[in-house]
């Protein structure tokens, strides 16, 4: 026989309700007759209720617990044979490039910026359609983390080990990481690549940054959508932890106030062909600039391959469970005309 599979196998705990439920049925019985031999003398009995079948009562007794049994084992969900069906994956490519300089550290948006960024990253994958994934981190330099994958497990656990030591460099080079972004994607094909870019925008070459956006989009059909997290206005200071002392990045004695700077980021979407959202508060949303991009994007088929199946058993067991309840409601507990009666 071929391997069996089982699609909720946390339901087989339901078994147990077959032993405990026999168990309340032999109580019963044992009580009912308990309750007769108080109340007659044994040669009595038969005089008292001449019409009733002992023995019909417990194969009614036994119908039931079949049929829990069975009904149990259907909504475990039991699988076996195999066949194989085609497979096809579409959906689009999103690089997601972040922002891991220390200025993302400020904590305008609790619990700070870059920490709030990958929870949004998180809810993200939970809406995605099938795309491929790929992240890349950026400060000084910009360095690929994880290439395009629909292992969007594989993809949190990276995501989980990002901090502000991910880029060997300190700064905020947006155009480099447009650029190693664009080394992500894996073929030539346009229309469905997209850079989602997150940062607090503190960039102090705003040529390049601009012109990596134009360039990707109208060579490699490449769009680039920026997300601007933090505080425009008063912005926050930058925290450093230091032998467990808390305190704020300092420059020619002054501490450092980040502010949120969404100029260039704007500039970015603008020519990119993108869009720009700005995170400015805790409960952003990175769902609307994905979709802006299914709207936007085409979705193409990304492979197509046999996956091995298994046939679904669960109705032979629901089946077999609905004839024996019906079974037991037309069955009756009184004797045939050809069983011995007083």
């Amino acid at each position: 026989m071929s391997t069996v599979k089982w699609d909720n196998p946390i339901y087989i705990h339901l078994l147990w309700l077959v032993p405990l439920l026999a168990a309340v049925f032999m109580y019963g019985f044992w009580r009912k007759e308990r309750a007769l031999h108080l109340f007659a003398t044994a040669n009595l009995l038969e005089a008292l209720v001449p019409w009733v079948s002992v023995a019909r009562q417990y194969v009614k007794a036994g119908l039931v617990l079949l049929a829990l049994a069975f009904a149990a084992l259907a909504l475990i969900g039991p699988r076996w044979g195999v066949y194989y069906e085609e497979v096809h994956r579409k959906g689009v490519d999103i690089i997601i490039a972040l922002d891991v300089s220390r200025s993302m550290l400020a904590e305008d948006i609790a619990p700070n910026r870059l920490e709030r960024t990958k929870l949004a990253i998180g809810d993200l994958l939970e809406q995605l359609e099938g795309d491929r994934v790929g992240l890349v981190t950026f400060a000084g330099t910009a360095v690929k983390k994880s290439p395009l994958t629909i292992n969007y497990g594989s993809f949190k656990m990276v995501l989980s080990e990002v901090d502000t030591s991910s880029s060997p460099r300190g700064g905020t080079m947006l155009g480099d990481a447009v650029r190693q972004a664009k080394e992500c994607f894996l073929d030539r094909v346009k229309d469905h690549k997209v850079i989602i870019l997150i940062s607090d925008g503190e960039e102090h070459e705003t040529d390049y940054p601009v012109e990596a956006a134009r360039a990707a989009y109208q060579e490699n059909g490449i769009i680039l959508c920026t997300v601007g997290i933090g505080d425009v206005r008063e912005g926050a200071r930058i925290p450093l932890v230091e032998n467990g002392q808390k305190s704020f990045l300092k420059y020619d004695g002054q501490e450092v106030w980040s502010k949120m700077k969404p100029a260039v980021l704007q500039e970015m979407a603008v020519v990119g062909g993108g869009m720009y959202l700005n995170a400015e508060t805790r409960d952003f949303d990175l769902g609307k600039v994905y979709d802006w991009i299914r709207d936007k994007l085409e979705v193409v088929e990304f492979e197509a391959k046999f996956t091995e199946r298994y046939y679904a058993r669960f109705q032979w067991f629901a089946g077999l469970a609905l004839l024996l309840v019906v079974l037991e409601t037309l069955m009756t507990d009184r004797k045939n005309k050809t069983e011995p009666r007083p």
